[in-house]
């Protein structure tokens, strides 16, 4: 039994199957790299294109996969206690609809993102 009141099998292993460090494979480490990079490159070329209104579910559904892949392998959350996916998973939901909400009421205020500018500045007499 380590310090830390973990079982081990004598393989490596805890029998619980929730120790902190995960042995992945640097091939499947490097996959879910490459897709990031893949990912960031989609995102900026998508950049390039006009398809109006939709840009930014776009872009959002892209940065979604994209938080999902490092939530799974690189903070090990595919080998997690299905508790800490859960709380994970329900943050990612309420940050998705803080920003529905916030595009929301931002299209209600203006029609684009676009900061508007007034288009004459009164001038102020001296006095």
């Amino acid at each position: 039994m380590s310090a830390h009141g973990h079982t081990d099998d004598g393989h490596g292993h805890g029998k619980e199957g929730y120790d902190f460090a995960h042995p992945m494979p640097v091939s499947m480490l490097l996959a879910v790299f490459a897709a990031l990079v893949f990912l960031t490159i989609v995102t900026v070329a998508q950049a390039s294109f006009d398809i109006g209104s939709m840009d930014i579910y776009v872009v959002m559904g892209i940065a979604t996969v994209k938080a999902v892949l490092v939530g799974l392998f690189f903070m090990h959350l595919a080998w997690d206690k299905p508790f800490n996916i859960i709380v994970f998973v329900g943050s990612f939901v309420f940050v998705g609809l803080f920003v529905i909400f916030t595009l929301s009421d931002s299209q209600m205020t203006s029609d684009s993102f676009e900061p508007i500018v007034d288009d004459v500045v009164p001038a102020v007499a001296e006095v």
